[in-house]
């Protein structure tokens, strides 16, 4: 008999084990838990304390860091970068409206509160303790399916008789250039770890990461190039966005460079070349922010008929990706975000403890990059709405022309942009780029998810001198 890893949950069904599958043969131990979790960033935490104070035995597995990308990479110490970076800009924006400021940057101020406060020096010892605390069961070790509803880590094997619930994730995609591999490039994890700003900087990638990191460095002092294969920076959002972002970065002394292709990189010991199709260029560190690639490899998907090569796990809308087996997070490929991977957790572990609630609905999945100026998008963009046959109609209006873009002066870049399905009279899709975009956005999620009638939201009283009020503008501009 296996050992028994804290009480079964008794009111939940079991699946008999099974003696023929691997780590059940005779002699080798198996531990008896409900749900073994293998993975534990936002998601995966989330759901192992639900389900342990839920009473089932519960364990969950991690390789790296208890947390995951968000505490330690990602989210938490990236938007401490940003707001620092703020301030410094808020502070060269005091001519013209409030006196004079004299403003001197320190990385050194950033990477104290990155180390210390943040993510007490990239220790997951609170996350750990957390856990344990609500009786889950923490390993340290890289998990591995190797047959339905068994986890193997090092040499130890787990039979969960209730299932297996998959969040691992991903890490930085680092593509294949010539020259790229053994230099000493960074990703989004190496800049948050940065002790100093470089002098000179080179952002292989245009999107979010690139996008946030770029102009947090530039405030800094840094001299900073990005470089994107395609045609626009933030080529998921809509046209509009990457435009207004662009001029924004080259006003601020950004090279934004798209259409432009990287040939080869090379790293002299103090400096890097990178070769491009529109020349060389040389810079002190390098940035790869080319996206990010799912923690699949090496994972046993086989092992329970998943293919290992996917880019994904494919589930319901339960998040079931089969027979005792969930996956929520990254890998779903449901969206690369903190709040989508929470949210399916919430689902998964319904699901897990067969309670009834509301399936996953991904209609009104908001997402912001978060620069300056914000950019809050929700539902789809104008594009992918003709690509799916709606009828539709667009409004829109800047930013700088409502009362409070006017009052703002400076920093009032940005516009709203709402997609109308014109048949339904409903908001598929909304883009707010500009102060306090992403807390606009609350509004316009509300209305995707709900499907709020925009003969609603035109009777609506918004408050007067806001950001959120130029809405009624944008509205406005459906009809005209």
């Amino acid at each position: 008999m296996g050992q028994h890893v804290r009480g079964l949950g008794a009111h939940l069904p079991r699946a008999p084990l099974d003696a023929s599958q691997p780590g059940q043969e005779f002699g080798v131990s198996t531990e008896e838990v409900d749900v073994v979790v293998i993975g534990l960033g936002p998601g995966g935490e989330d759901a192992a304390g639900r389900l342990a104070e839920a009473g089932l035995a519960v364990v969950a597995v991690e390789a790296g860091l208890a947390g995951g990308e968000c505490p330690f990479y990602a989210c938490v110490p990236t938007k401490i970068m940003v707001r620092a970076a703020g301030l410094l800009e808020d502070a060269r924006r005091v001519p013209g409206m409030a006196g004079t400021a004299t403003v001197e940057p320190d990385w050194s101020v950033v990477a104290d509160r990155l180390k210390n406060e943040a993510t007490n020096d990239w220790d997951d010892a609170s996350h750990v303790k957390a856990l344990e605390d609500k009786g889950v069961t923490f390993v340290r070790g890289q998990g591995r399916l190797t047959g339905p509803r068994e986890v193997t880590v090092g040499d130890r094997v787990f039979a969960a008789r209730c299932g297996v619930l998959l969040n691992t994730g991903t890490a930085p995609a680092v593509p294949p250039i010539d020259g790229l591999d053994g230099t000493p490039y960074w990703t989004n994890r190496d800049a948050v770890k940065a002790t100093a700003a470089p002098a000179s900087l080179i952002i292989l990638g245009g999107g979010f990461v690139g996008a946030e990191l770029a102009q947090v460095f530039r405030r800094f002092g840094t001299a900073v190039t990005m470089i994107e294969r395609g045609p626009r920076i933030l080529a998921v959002e809509e046209p509009e966005s990457s435009a207004m972002l662009a001029d924004v970065f080259t006003r601020e002394g950004i090279d934004v460079r798209c259409d432009t292709s990287i040939e080869a990189v090379s790293h002299d010991g103090k400096a890097f070349t990178v070769r491009t199709s529109g020349g060389d260029l040389t810079a002190e560190q390098v940035l790869v922010a080319t996206g990010r690639r799912p923690n699949l490899k090496g994972l046993g998907l086989a092992a329970v008929g998943l293919d290992e090569s996917a880019r994904s796990v494919p589930v319901d809308e339960h998040l079931r990706a089969g027979d005792g087996l969930w996956a929520i997070g990254d890998i779903t490929g449901k969206g690369a975000f903190t709040h989508m991977s929470m949210y399916q957790s919430a689902i998964a572990v319904r699901s897990i403890l067969e309670q009834e609630g509301p399936p996953a609905d991904y209609r009104a999945v908001p997402r912001v990059t978060f620069t300056d100026p914000e950019i809050g998008s929700v539902g789809i963009t104008e594009a992918q709405a003709r690509e799916q046959g709606l009828a539709v109609r667009t409004g829109s209006t800047r930013i700088a022309d409502s009362s409070r873009g006017w009052i703002q002066k400076v920093d009032n870049d940005g516009f709203i942009k709402l997609v109308e399905d014109a048949e339904w009279g409903t908001l598929v899709g909304a883009t707010v780029a500009g102060p306090a975009g992403g807390e606009i956005l609350g509004l316009l999620t509300l209305a995707v998810k709900a499907e709020v009638p925009t003969a609603t939201l035109r009777t609506m009283i918004y408050a007067y001198p806001t950001f959120h009020r130029a809405l009624e503008t944008a509205l406005a501009d459906l009809d005209s």
